[in-house]
């Protein structure tokens, strides 16, 4: 119990120098902002969108950016700047869902292997190594081909793709946890597995999931681009900023700006997770920690 006591009166003090480092690292901050705005525009681009996203128009067709039309139009007269902030909404909601079924599927599949060890730790290894040695993109594209290209198919693909990864990590965390003093001490007070697991041993795992959450996101809308462009993603009308790059890749000498402009967009937003990650991951070090 002595441990125990001792692990929360270090928690405002954790916390104080989580958040020192993590608000001094520019990059981190620069990033945070970056996703700042790409959520207002997912949020609210009902509200704040110049255009309608799907509205065709003749006049407007590949209409050079300007006052009408801030990041010009595409093909069909379709407004892009319009159609990128619809495009945040999709990335993000692919982002949260399928992140959400990798987080939550292999946390729970990791912490099973490394607390109880033996047959269920070497079949759920067994099965994390074998999807491993399946390239990201080629297991996406596999599981696409199977369901469909639809908008929810892409996040069940993206999510049974970075299961593994959270598997693996939570598993290397739990064994590492399980041997703690604390941990024993539950045990020998008869407390049941789940309430350990749940209670004890989840909140030690939380700091190397929150940062492969945070770099999953990249990856995540990477990936749903990347389906998209290849044309298994979300369905052709919809304005995914992988759908607008497929739709521009054929215009870059008549019209550059109907690939570049999304490809910004796809490159600040894989950029800023990333970036994000990093900061998370140098201020949750255990070592920053002890020097504040």
């Amino acid at each position: 119990m002595t441990d125990t006591a001792n692990r929360i009166d270090r928690l405002p003090r954790r916390r104080s120098a989580f958040l020192r480092k993590l608000l001094h690292n520019r990059l981190s901050m620069f990033a945070m902002t970056m996703l700042a705005v790409f959520l207002i525009c997912a949020l609210f681009a009902p509200w704040i969108s110049p255009h309608d996203p799907y509205a065709i128009s003749g006049e407007s067709m590949l209409a050079a950016p300007g006052l009408q039309h801030w990041f010009g139009a595409d093909q069909l007269g379709r407004d892009l700047l319009s159609r990128i902030m619809y495009g945040a909404r999709i990335s993000f909601l692919v982002g949260v869902v399928s992140v959400g079924i990798a987080l939550t599927a292999g946390t729970i599949l990791g912490m099973l292997a490394g607390y109880f060890g033996g047959w269920a730790d070497a079949v759920i290894s067994r099965i994390v190594d074998v999807l491993f040695s399946i390239p990201d993109i080629l297991f996406a594209l596999a599981i696409m081909a199977i369901l469909g290209p639809t908008t929810t198919n892409v996040m069940i693909a993206i999510g049974i793709v970075y299961t593994p990864i959270f598997a693996r990590i939570a598993r290397g965390a739990v064994l590492n946890a399980r041997s703690a003093l604390y941990i024993e001490a539950a045990r020998s007070m008869g407390v049941g597995h789940t309430s350990i697991l749940m209670r004890h041993v989840l909140p030690d795992i939380l700091a190397p999931l929150t940062v492969q959450t945070t770099l999953s996101f990249a990856f995540a809308i990477l990936a749903e681009a990347a389906l998209s462009f290849l044309g298994l993603g979300v369905e052709p009308d919809t304005p995914s900023w992988g759908v607008m790059l497929n739709q521009g890749k054929d215009l870059m000498e008549q019209a550059w700006w109907v690939a570049v402009f999304p490809g910004i967009a796809i490159t600040l937003a894989v950029f800023s997770f990333n970036a994000l990650g990093d900061g998370l991951r140098d201020a949750l070090d255990p070592k920053v920690v002890q020097d504040g």
